[in-house]
């Protein structure tokens, strides 16, 4: 069924099935025609590719990787939904829905029952609340994936595709740059939806198989260290640590140098490099 992003036809469907917007899950349905068939186009799916998408809506962008994929299976939280997208993906016989949580599922067993010999990508239009857990949740499971490419606030696809090293990078910069190669492909206005949210957002892509490549002896203890120095970001790294850490003020003294990082440094003046450096140094200090 094409034209769901039309707001007479959404009326129409809402009205046929007694659905109502829910302000809790973040429902904000796209009435932009152009919007999801160029997230599909960019995403990185083909007639061998697998897709899974996050929240389908009513599936105006389920509509759209259907064209272009080979499976595409959606995940959406909403109870309600399941008997709508029944009706408005009937014309495709290559998806699947699944009603669930995604941060409850396991998506390596989902990925290993659907898309056996297949490529596979994400592409979401995800809530604003819950943007960070679900991007981070599917780059730390570390699952076979090629791509991620999802739709969120303008704001966190700046903070998202920061450079390491300026003032917009953050956290959340570090861990996205860990696992990926992020970056920005289009901007969306908050007129392209209904109803319309008081921000604008953007398309952003992240290319899970062209992550820089690091020497990290211990994962954990990384990111630690990021979180913890951007956690008093005003401060220098090494007083940072030594708070949020609570390691001696010594010990991460005698890291900084052996990783030949400034001193005097803040966390958003650093490279991924310059903290897996000091990750490594602190490791071997604190053996």
């Amino acid at each position: 069924m094409d034209r769901l992003w039309d707001m007479g036809e959404i009326k129409r469907i809402m009205e046929s099935s007694g659905f109502t917007f829910s302000k809790a899950l973040g429902q904000n349905f796209l009435i932009n025609p152009s919007v999801c068939p160029k997230m599909a186009e960019l995403c990185g799916a083909d007639e061998n590719t697998g897709v899974i998408e996050v929240g389908p809506g009513i599936g105006v962008l389920t509509n759209e990787l259907c064209k272009v994929a080979k499976k595409v299976v959606a995940i959406e939280l909403d109870e309600r939904l399941p008997a709508i997208l029944g009706k408005t993906l009937a014309d495709h016989d290559n998806v699947k829905v699944i009603s669930g949580d995604v941060m409850k599922i396991d998506l390596h067993k989902l990925i290993e029952d659907e898309f056996q010999g297949m490529d596979v990508v994400v592409c979401a239009n995800l809530p604003y609340y819950i943007t960070s857990p679900v991007i981070m949740k599917l780059l730390e499971e570390k699952l076979p994936i090629k791509a991620l490419t999802v739709m969120v606030q303008k704001e966190a696809a700046d903070r998202l595709c920061a450079q390491m090293g300026t003032r917009e990078c953050g956290a959340v910069t570090a861990a996205v740059r860990y696992y990926s190669e992020p970056k920005l492909l289009f901007k969306v206005s908050a007129g392209s939806f209904v109803p319309a949210p008081k921000v604008d957002s953007a398309v952003i892509r992240m290319d899970v198989d062209k992550k820089p490549a690091l020497e990290i002896k211990d994962e954990k203890l990384f990111f630690r260290v990021v979180r913890g120095a951007f956690s008093q970001r005003r401060k220098t790294v090494a007083n940072s640590l030594s708070s949020m850490l609570s390691i001696d003020k010594q010990t991460v003294n005698s890291a900084i140098v052996k990783a030949g990082v400034n001193p005097q440094a803040r966390p958003e003046a650093m490279t991924l490099e310059e903290f897996a450096a000091l990750s490594n140094a602190l490791l071997e200090e604190m053996q």
